[in-house]
């Protein structure tokens, strides 16, 4: 079934049009000839926060598995065919869903969607235990290479757990820990995917230079008799209060090239006009050189070396707030967090100016309409909105909904929100090499003076 795409107020002139096969699979389509290439983008709607205590990863290590082989494609066979057909393709995971997609001429398209319904089809029969564990290994040496062997790696992942408390769907963060990864077993790789990787489960969009009929055709040829699966539960419930209530607090001592501020704020959970307002207010803040924070910390006071704050969007559990400022020179974090309180406290007293709205929500629109200016963008967005929000054609009318914000919506949801009781805070101090040294040599004396 589908409906006749008509441009929408606010949509730019871009359509879409919604489709669902009788296994349940739901399919977009949105025509643009500009080009003769054509995205294909599949969302499946399960991310880590459908995982459980003790097989934290699973979402993202299956994510791995499924560019590890299918029945007809063997290997590394996925990425060779669109490399070699002069596409591009990837996938990656998140809190709330996993994403693959291809950018492909638009001739091979029809192989882009074969690639998908493959592996959605046949994955199983293929996942063995060497795949796993040459999965498992890649998806660990990712963690020590992006995490914890890098400087600042693991503030992400610390932020999250003191935002969210213990058993929280959102409290673990996509990568998994290295002891969930090595418990996680062949059987809960086939269960998760039994489970997840269903038609019924999934949004597949197609974006670009296509013939709809004709791309329908295929949609139903490769995908048409996987069968769906009703095994899904829903994802735990991520709602909490507004507000923290207290500031939540730890310091980290590390080998770091400068001393870091770093904090998150609970904010409007995504899809609300709330939160859109907040999107605004953290722009204006510490969105680019022209921000508050910017003007404040790097150029007036010379205090920092860089200083942001963005919205990390959340459907499911609140959004969060992201502040990030790393000092400069010798100064202490406490002259950093004072001046960064100074501003919000002011804000949320006065507002953005008028110049200041005006800046901040035309950045935000060249964003937008950055992402649904091409067709892997158009094709992601489609996506989101489809198995976030319910609604693929919100993700065309999402400019016009940060245009219609006001003035007065921004100051107050800084007021209500940006507040120190708000907020989980990562202050980072600096260590060296040689006070790492120092203090392995103390503990080998107390060690040798126990035994």
């Amino acid at each position: 079934m589908g409906h006749t795409a008509t441009a929408q107020a606010g949509s730019g002139g871009l359509t879409a049009t919604e489709h669902r096969l009788a296994n349940g699979l739901r399919v977009v389509l949105s025509e643009d000839h500009l080009t003769p290439v054509a995205a294909v983008c599949l969302w499946y709607d399960v991310g880590s926060r459908h995982e459980v205590k003790g097989r934290t990863g699973l979402a993202h290590l299956f994510e791995h598995l499924m560019f590890q082989g299918s029945e007809q494609v063997k290997g590394n066979g996925h990425f060779e065919l669109v490399q070699g057909a002069g596409g591009s393709l990837n996938g990656t995971t998140s809190f709330e869903r996993t994403n693959y997609f291809e950018t492909m001429p638009t001739h091979q398209l029809e192989l882009a969607l074969w690639l998908e319904a493959d592996r959605m089809g046949s994955l199983l029969s293929s996942l063995d235990d060497e795949g796993m564990e040459n999965q498992r290994d890649v998806v660990k040496n990712e963690r020590r290479q992006r995490y914890d062997n890098v400087p600042y790696g693991t503030a992400f992942e610390r932020l999250t757990a003191l935002s969210y408390p213990e058993g929280h769907p959102y409290h673990h963060t996509p990568i998994g820990s290295m002891a969930d990864l090595d418990a996680a077993t062949l059987d809960d790789a086939r269960q998760f995917f039994r489970t997840y990787y269903a038609p019924n489960n999934a949004v597949l969009s197609v974006v670009g230079d296509i013939d709809p009929e004709q791309t329908l055709a295929w949609v139903e040829k490769y995908f048409g008799s996987i069968p769906g699966h009703d095994g899904k539960q829903a994802p735990r419930d991520g709602s909490l209060p507004d507000i923290i209530g207290e500031q939540l607090r730890e310091e980290i001592h590390e080998e770091v090239p400068a001393r870091a501020l770093m904090a998150a704020y609970r904010l409007p959970q995504d899809g609300t006009r709330e939160a859109d307002a907040a999107d605004l207010a953290l722009t204006v803040l510490g969105g680019g050189e022209s921000s508050r924070l910017h003007n404040r910390l790097v150029r007036r006071d010379r205090t920092a070396v860089a200083a942001g704050f963005g919205l990390l969007r959340l459907a499911g559990a609140p959004s969060l707030g992201w502040l990030d400022v790393k000092t400069s020179g010798g100064v202490e974090v406490p002259q950093i967090e004072a001046a960064v309180d100074e501003e919000l406290a002011r804000f949320a007293a006065e507002g953005p100016t008028g110049e200041e709205m005006e800046r901040a929500q035309a950045q935000l629109e060249r964003e937008w309409l950055d992402r649904l200016g091409t067709v892997a963008g158009r094709a992601d967005e489609l996506c989101r909105y489809a198995v976030l929000f319910g609604d693929p054609q919100l993700a065309l009318t999402a400019v016009q909904r940060v245009l219609d914000v006001t003035a007065d919506e921004v100051r107050a949801v800084a007021e209500a929100r940006l507040r120190p009781d708000n907020r989980a805070v990562l202050v980072y101090e600096p260590i060296t090499s040689d006070d790492e040294d120092a203090a392995d040599e103390t503990t080998d004396e107390h060690e040798g003076a126990d035994q």
